[in-house]
């Protein structure tokens, strides 16, 4: 019976069985004005989310380079991956001190860190992710279907070819980590 409980638990903090405090209703369509710019796919916007003054926001569809942590408890310190600060300094041009408005597919409204999940439209209607990916700053990240999956990994494969961010050449060979290289078949879903 606990087992059956922690994992009812585990799938509701995931958003599969039902939107937390009613997050569609809440969030999709509409707009916020964004607090921080976290890193290249994620920030923060000024509605409270939980004890927190804002909501956190993942990116869907995309990933990016990850930025340098420092050590944490248990956890060493890890570098910045390459083009993880020109993704940060893309995604806070864009966003900081904006207002964004958010679109949810209500099939996955939070990642497994409990981030909302979410499209994230600019004021000019365009999707933060469209201009990632046409700067080669992410990676199409289909792990879980989205409507515009299609369209991310077509910006994908023009970046590569154009050689644009990681695609480069610039580190590494142009390729980001591996856990990040994008397949050609659907993968399941952002962090």
């Amino acid at each position: 019976m606990v087992a059956c409980l922690l994992v009812l638990v585990a799938l509701d903090q995931a958003g599969v069985l039902w939107a937390r405090g009613g997050d569609v209703a809440r969030y999709d369509g509409r707009s916020f004005l964004v607090a921080e710019v976290v890193d290249g796919d994620t920030l923060d916007v000024w509605i409270p989310d939980g004890g927190s003054p804002t909501t956190r926001i993942r990116v869907w569809g995309i990933d990016t380079p990850e930025l340098a942590r420092e050590a944490h408890g248990d956890e060493p310190a890890r570098p910045a991956e390459p083009f993880a600060d020109a993704a940060h300094a893309l995604s806070t041009q864009l966003l900081a001190g904006q207002t964004v408005t958010l679109r949810l597919e209500p099939h996955r409204l939070r990642g497994r860190f409990g981030r909302l999940v979410a499209h994230v439209e600019l004021a000019d209607g365009g999707l933060v992710a469209d201009r990632l990916l046409v700067a080669g700053l992410a990676v199409a990240d289909d792990r879980w279907p989205h409507g515009h999956a299609e369209r991310f990994a077509l910006l994908e494969r023009q970046a590569r070819r154009d050689g644009a961010g990681v695609w480069s050449g610039a580190a590494d060979a142009g390729r980001p980590p591996a856990r990040k290289a994008p397949s050609q078949s659907a993968r399941a879903a952002p962090r």
